[in-house]
Formats: structure tokens, C-alpha cells, sequence
């Protein structure tokens, strides 16, 4: 039987060992230089957790907002269905005298 300390086993250590490690990069490289390893290392479990689930907000949210803008129903393509290059009809606006 496998002794365990606070409900880690041999098993489970290693993933949670690397899903902390993997939420504190998140956090310094998504923070944009605003944390440093040492400083979320030793932040409180209670208030990495906030931080790390505000930034994931902020870039899904990002994200979303992305693809709404880019979901125009006036977009237009120059590429066909065929995958042919179709050349743009272009006005001319110039008025020569």
C-alpha cells in the first residue's frame, strides 16, 4: 500500500508538480513581464489560482472578440471556390482633365 501525504501518491506527485509548473510559466509569460518565477512560486495557492483564471479570461475573451471580428458579412475573397486567384476589380477614382 502506498503512503500518501495529503492525498498525493507516487503517481499522482509528478502531475501535479508539473501542472504547477506549467500554470506558473502560463502566468509569467502571459503576465507580459509583469511577474517574475520567484514572485508566483511563492504567491499564495488561493491568489495564483485568481490570477492564473484572470488571464485565461482575458485572452479567451481576446480570442473570442478575434474571431467575431473576423467573421464579417461583408467579407470578400480573392481566392475562389476553385482555389484560383481571381484579380480585384478596382474603381477608378482618379479623374484625369
Amino acid at each position: 500500500m502506498e503512503l500518501t501525504f495529503f492525498g498525493l501518491t507516487l503517481t499522482s506527485a509528478p502531475k501535479v508538480r508539473q501542472n504547477l509548473f506549467r500554470q506558473i510559466h502560463e502566468i509569467v509569460f502571459h503576465g507580459k513581464g509583469g511577474y517574475d518565477w520567484h514572485t508566483i512560486y511563492n504567491m499564495p495557492i488561493w491568489l495564483r489560482k485568481y490570477t492564473f483564471k484572470l488571464i485565461s479570461d482575458f485572452y479567451k475573451e481576446e480570442t473570442e472578440s478575434i474571431k467575431k471580428a473576423q467573421e464579417g458579412k461583408d467579407k470578400k475573397s480573392l481566392i475562389n471556390s476553385d482555389g484560383k486567384v481571381s484579380s480585384p476589380n478596382f474603381k477608378n477614382t482618379t479623374s484625369y482633365k
